[in-house]
């Protein structure tokens, strides 16, 4: 079979693989909320999570300061505001005013919950190591709540430059459990 070749700059686009999701966070009086993409499970039991905020981003250094946040989980329903979310600075506008979201408080963090949203994680961070070469907060999820009335969400997935995968056919195979 042929093969071709394929742009480094663009591994991202085959790998992303999780929801995108919204992380809220809180310090002092300011409250920021922004899109993501780049997050991975690593523990189970608790629930630790990596996830990669860019220095440029204003929730980068709220997230450093308060050290928890709120990975909300959007589902296709709520795709438009997600991207226009992603597409604004919140040094710029307030982006729970621009784009009226509803929140509403966490129990044990700061920072809100997003009330459109399927599913919402408390988490505080654990480890910052990585943060100053690679931007990777390790996340330790505290709480989790979920909306049970929608039924099947159907969550986005980005694939870069505006294309994203919306979850569909649900598949159920044996698997052995350890």
């Amino acid at each position: 079979m042929p093969k071709k070749n394929f742009p480094l700059s663009k591994v991202n686009q085959l790998l992303e693989h999780g929801p995108v999701l919204m992380l809220s966070t809180s310090f002092k009086e300011e409250t920021n909320v922004m899109a993501l993409s780049w997050h991975m499970m690593i523990g189970f039991t608790p629930p630790i999570l990596a996830c990669v905020v860019k220095k440029q981003r204003h929730s980068f250094n709220l997230l450093k300061k308060s050290k928890e946040c709120v990975l909300s989980i959007p589902t296709v329903e709520l795709a438009k505001k997600v991207v226009e979310v992603g597409n604004t600075s919140g040094s710029k506008v307030n982006k729970f005013e621009e784009f009226p979201l509803l929140e509403e408080p966490a129990s044990k963090v700061k920072a809100p919950l997003l009330t459109e949203c399927y599913a919402n994680l408390e988490c505080k961070v654990i480890d910052m190591k990585m943060v100053e070469k690679y931007n990777m907060f390790i996340l330790e999820v505290v709480k989790v709540w979920i909306r049970p009335t929608k039924k099947a969400p159907r969550t986005i997935h980005h694939c870069g430059n505006g294309v994203f995968v919306v979850d569909g056919d649900v598949i159920k195979l044996t698997s052995k459990k350890k």
